[in-house]
C-alpha cells in the first residue's frame, strides 16, 4: 500500500478537521472530500480537479437530520425519496440555507445534498463536525475513480490521505433530482433510474439544457473521458472502426472477428448492474493500454442502459472547448 493510500478512519478525519482535502469512497465513485465550511479547503478541491468554479459541488452528510440546517424547505415527493434511498446513490437538489457557501453552489439558491451509504464514509461522517463536500476525485472531464488506486494514479501525493474502501459498489455517479416549479425535475440518471422513481412519486421531467439552468455536476457535454480517443457506436458498426490498435469495450459478448487481448466486456452474464459497476473500472484499465482508439458498444436501450450510454456518449464527445473556466 502506497504512502497516501490508508484504511484509518482517523487520520482521514484528523486531516479533515485540519483543513486538508482527502479522497474517500462512496458506493457510486471516490470522492475529493473537505470540509464544507472551510473556504480554504473547498478552493483546494476546485484547484485540485481544475474544476470551473461555475460547477457546483455535492454535499454529503450523516444522515437526513444534518441535511435539514443546511436547506430552507424539503419538498414532499424529494423528502420521500430521500427517506427511501438514503443513505445511497441519491442526490436531492433543494433551496439551501444560509450557512451554505455560494462558493460550492455556484452562487445559486439550490445545494444538491446527499447521505453515502459506504460504511467508511458513514463512520467518517459520524466522527467529524460538519458536512463534507466530495464532488468525485478526478481531474475534471476525466475517467471517475471506483478504486483507491484511480485515485493514486490521477493525483500522487498532491492530497494526503486516499481512505481505501475497495471497489465502489454501484460505480456510477448518484442520480440528482430537483424541482421545476411543483415537478420533479431530474438532472443525472444513475442506478436509480426515472421509472424506478416515477413509480414512488409520479411524473418527472429530465434535465433539457436548453430549458434548465445548470445547477448540478454532469452536465458537460464531455465528461467521465479517457484520455484516448474514444467513439461509441452499435454493435454493428464496431467493426467499421476497427484497427490493430484498437481497444473494444463490449456488453457481453465479445465479437468474434477480433483478436481477445483487444476486447473487454462489462458483464458476461449481461447484467446491467454488474456493467455499471465495472464500467469505469474498465475504462481506466484501457486507456492505460496505449490504443489509438476506444470503441464501445452501446448498451441496450432501456433505464439503466441508457444511463451507461449516457456516460459513454459524454465519455466519446471532443465538445470541450465551450465549457466556461
Amino acid at each position: 500500500m502506497s504512502k497516501t493510500i490508508t484504511n484509518s478512519i482517523d487520520k482521514a478525519a484528523a486531516l479533515l478537521v485540519a483543513g486538508e482535502v482527502v479522497a474517500i469512497p462512496t458506493e457510486t465513485v471516490y470522492g475529493l472530500a473537505g470540509n464544507l465550511f472551510n473556504p480554504s479547503a473547498v478552493e483546494k478541491i476546485y484547484t485540485l480537479k481544475n474544476r470551473p468554479r461555475n460547477n457546483p459541488l455535492i454535499v454529503h452528510v450523516k444522515d437526513m437530520e444534518a441535511a435539514l440546517p443546511l436547506i430552507t424547505e424539503f419538498p414532499k415527493p424529494l423528502q420521500q425519496l430521500a427517506e427511501k434511498y438514503w443513505p445511497g446513490p441519491l442526490t436531492v437538489l433543494l433551496k439551501k440555507s444560509k450557512l451554505v457557501p455560494d462558493s460550492i453552489t455556484a452562487g445559486s439558491d439550490f445545494v444538491a445534498i446527499r447521505v453515502p451509504a459506504h460504511p467508511l464514509t458513514k463512520q467518517l461522517l459520524e466522527q467529524i463536525p460538519f458536512p463534507l463536500v466530495a464532488p468525485s476525485a478526478n481531474p475534471f472531464t476525466r475517467i471517475s475513480p471506483t478504486k483507491a488506486e484511480h485515485v493514486e494514479h490521477y493525483f500522487g501525493d498532491s492530497i494526503p490521505c486516499i481512505l481505501d474502501g475497495g471497489s465502489c459498489s454501484v460505480g456510477l455517479e448518484s442520480t440528482i433530482i430537483g424541482m421545476n416549479n411543483n415537478t420533479p425535475l431530474l438532472y443525472r440518471e444513475g442506478v436509480l433510474g426515472k421509472l424506478l422513481l416515477e413509480s414512488l412519486i409520479g411524473p418527472i421531467e429530465k434535465f433539457n439544457s436548453q430549458k434548465n439552468a445548470i445547477l448540478t455536476p454532469g452536465q458537460w457535454p464531455r465528461h467521465y473521458a479517457p484520455l484516448t480517443k474514444t467513439i461509441l457506436c452499435k454493435r454493428e458498426e464496431i467493426m467499421l472502426h476497427v484497427k490493430d490498435n484498437t481497444g473494444i469495450i463490449v456488453y457481453k459478448e465479445p465479437l468474434l472477428s477480433v483478436n481477445t487481448n483487444q476486447q473487454h466486456i462489462l458483464s458476461e452474464t449481461g447484467s446491467l448492474v454488474e456493467a455499471a459497476k465495472n464500467l469505469y473500472q474498465i475504462l481506466h484499465h484501457v486507456d492505460k493500454q496505449k490504443y489509438e482508439t476506444i470503441i464501445c458498444e452501446m448498451l441496450p436501450q432501456e433505464e439503466l442502459g441508457n444511463t451507461i450510454n449516457d456516460r459513454l456518449k459524454r465519455a466519446s464527445s471532443s465538445e470541450i472547448d465551450n465549457i466556461p473556466q
